[in-house]
């Protein structure tokens, strides 16, 4: 904890009040970024884990990433559009990879050390990372999660929906649906200034209260200037507690929540497919979110 006092000071002390911003804004420091600053030092003087300056997007940052986060959001849509009992996840894939490869971005899962395809498709009791395939047929009373991530300009976004077909179980309905719930209240937990276990523990409470488990081991992520940045988001930890949350931050909310156990496996034959361990299903939603000093905005979802 004290070197992350004392990288927060050296920042701080390195930057005099009437110096352009570090962040690029043409403001003076002292009109930008330096109440920030100091705000964040108290915390670390308080033992409270706090970002360090590069996680801090600035306005440049800021605004290329929205247009990224825009592209992601419109290949999920156009996946919505067009998903329906009988095509295959390959055929989800060639759209992924159509609509954002014509409007000039890359699919980021693609090649991302060694996924061979633009998306995940994650399907019933496959908790994350389903890998597209010609002969998986999306069928009757199925529920898959969708998971798209956008390179455009160097800059990254991701989000996932869950998509259900046809008539689905009650059970399948309901998991879905607290599911979405649970992101909601995630959401409404986050605030500039607060703690990403306040988000875990909404979160968690609600899977909890509804006798789902939520998955420990993977969790969200930062992410806009790389695919996987810090900080590591769980679900699992306890209100007031991880890192604080302060404007610029930009994370993914994206719990996975588990109708049994919160254990899984990995496909020993592609080596990337989570699976529930009790073959029971599994959801998840995926947010995009930036802090900013008056509250969280959702980038894409």
């Amino acid at each position: 904890m004290f070197n992350i006092y004392k990288k927060i000071v050296e920042e701080v002390k390195e930057m005099e009040r009437n110096a352009p911003c570090w962040c690029g804004s043409g403001k003076k420091y002292k009109k930008c970024h330096m109440a920030i600053e100091e705000r964040m030092r108290i915390h670390a003087d308080r033992g409270e884990i706090v970002p360090k300056r590069k996680l801090l997007k600035t306005p440049y940052q800021i605004e290329k990433i929205k247009e990224s986060a825009a592209l992601n959001t419109l290949v999920l849509d156009s996946v919505a559009e067009k998903i329906h009992i009988g095509m295959s996840t390959e055929e989800i894939d060639q759209i992924v990879y159509n609509v954002t490869t014509k409007h000039g971005g890359i699919p980021a899962p693609l090649n991302y050390e060694g996924f061979p395809k633009s998306v995940c498709t994650s399907i019933n009791n496959e908790i994350c990372h389903g890998i597209p395939d010609k002969d998986i047929i999306l069928k009757e009373g199925d529920i898959v999660n969708v998971d798209v991530s956008t390179i455009l300009d160097g800059y990254y976004s991701d989000a996932s929906r869950m998509f259900t077909l046809g008539k689905i179980s009650e059970r399948a309905k309901r998991l879905v649906r607290v599911t979405g719930e649970c992101v909601e209240l995630g959401l409404a937990a986050a605030k500039p200034w607060g703690h990403l276990g306040d988000i875990a523990d909404a979160i968690n409470s609600h899977a909890k209260a509804h006798g789902y488990s939520v998955v420990e081991d993977i969790g969200g992520h930062g992410v806009g200037l790389e695919f996987h940045e810090e900080p590591f988001v769980s679900y699992v930890t306890p209100k007031g507690t991880e890192m604080l949350l302060v404007p610029g931050m930009m994370f993914t909310i994206e719990p996975m929540i588990n109708e049994g156990s919160p254990d899984f496996y990995i496909d020993e034959f592609n080596d990337w497919t989570a699976y529930t361990i009790d073959d029971g299903l599994s959801a998840q939603i995926e947010y995009m979110v930036l802090v900013r000093e008056d509250g969280i905005e959702v980038l894409t979802k």
